[in-house]
């Protein structure tokens, strides 16, 4: 991957336009479903609620009640999956690199349907996705720390845990009911924001705001993890250290967003790309862009989820269909690039 360095001066531009864009998503979002509204009706509505004046309770209620949760949740969830694939593209230095690399994902996919399976309750769910994502990011540590072979081993724990859980996933599928817990545990796996409440939102938002402002407090120093390691070291960067507070960043971020929504593929291998050829190499931009445009991939993909048909489908089968064919032209587009260079 090519690296260009910080500028004195970032292109803030590209940003304010994507921040634009992505409200803009959020306003058109809240209008369609099958109670339309218009964009004016939206922002009226969402000021009315935010005065705390009297309006129609019905469009009260499915604003703020039915789609500003699910909305919120799916921007956040964008967000987590556009700048964790990012930072992990760029910390292993390879562009096919997405957030389930190390495992983590399966992980926290095993975690919820073990908790469908034992039939407990949604909270319970969250936290067992969580506990058994961040379970697999300390085993993927200490099996990197075993032995001492920098990245490959990182990634070759990460295949060994995905396997294990993702046959643990399968086992419980097996094992389940075919009435009930089985349907559940399938419709959970494929993704869907259907269940999102605000108490829901403000839980998932705490590790987003707070892992979030880390990574973007760092993303000048990702531009140095791209390096090699015996040039960053030679610039005065400690590359451990800085790698692993990124990685379990990135854990903590992928956990938490499975634990919300299951398991969403392609946002995080495609977006980065996208947000390279809006954005620049610059990880001071490119960061906080593939954040963005994550959140305006995942809200545009949830809204026809929830719209196109009257069963709601998993948003993992269209993040799949626009993202396999988005990647091929992105990589036709990279390769006629180099064939002109």
């Amino acid at each position: 991957m090519s690296l260009t360095f910080p500028q004195t001066r970032p292109n803030n531009y590209c940003l304010i336009f994507l921040l634009v864009l992505c409200l803009a998503s959020v306003i058109a979002a809240l209008g369609i479903g099958r109670y339309g509204l218009s964009s004016a009706e939206v922002l009226r509505i969402l000021w009315e609620g935010l005065a705390h004046k009297e309006g129609d309770p019905v469009l009260h209620q499915i604003v703020f009640n039915v789609r500003l949760p699910r909305i919120l949740t799916c921007a956040a969830a964008g967000t987590v999956l556009g700048m964790c694939g990012c930072a992990l593209q760029t910390i292993f230095r390879n562009p096919l690199v997405s957030p389930n690399v190390l495992g983590i994902s399966s992980g926290a996919s095993f975690g919820g349907t073990l908790a469908i399976f034992c039939d407990l309750s949604t909270w319970a769910l969250y936290s067992s996705a969580i506990f058994f994502g961040l379970l697999t990011l300390t085993l993927v540590y200490f099996f990197s720390r075993k032995f001492r072979e920098g990245l490959l081993m990182l990634i070759l724990g990460g295949m060994v845990l995905n396997g294990f859980f993702t046959a643990l996933v399968g086992l419980l599928q097996y094992l389940s009911d075919s009435e009930e817990k089985l349907p559940a545990i399938v419709f959970w796996l494929m993704g869907s924001f259907s269940s999102a409440t605000m108490p829901k939102f403000f839980l998932f938002a705490i590790p987003v705001i707070v892992c979030g402002v880390l990574m973007i407090g760092l993303r000048w120093r990702l531009n140095l993890l791209s390096l090699d390691e015996k040039n960053a070291l030679s610039l005065g960067v400690r590359v451990h250290p800085l790698r692993w507070v990124f990685i379990v960043c990135c854990g903590v971020l992928i956990s938490s967003q499975v634990a919300v929504s299951g398991n969403i593929g392609w946002v995080g291998l495609v977006v980065p790309h996208i947000g390279r050829s809006v954005a620049g190499e610059d990880t001071q931009v490119l960061l906080p862009a593939c954040g963005l445009i994550g959140a305006i991939f995942l809200i545009g993909a949830d809204t026809l989820a929830r719209s196109i048909s009257q069963a709601e489908i998993p948003i993992s089968i269209l993040t799949s269909l626009v993202g396999a064919p988005l990647f091929v032209l992105i990589l036709l587009r990279f390769r006629k690039r180099r064939l002109n260079a």
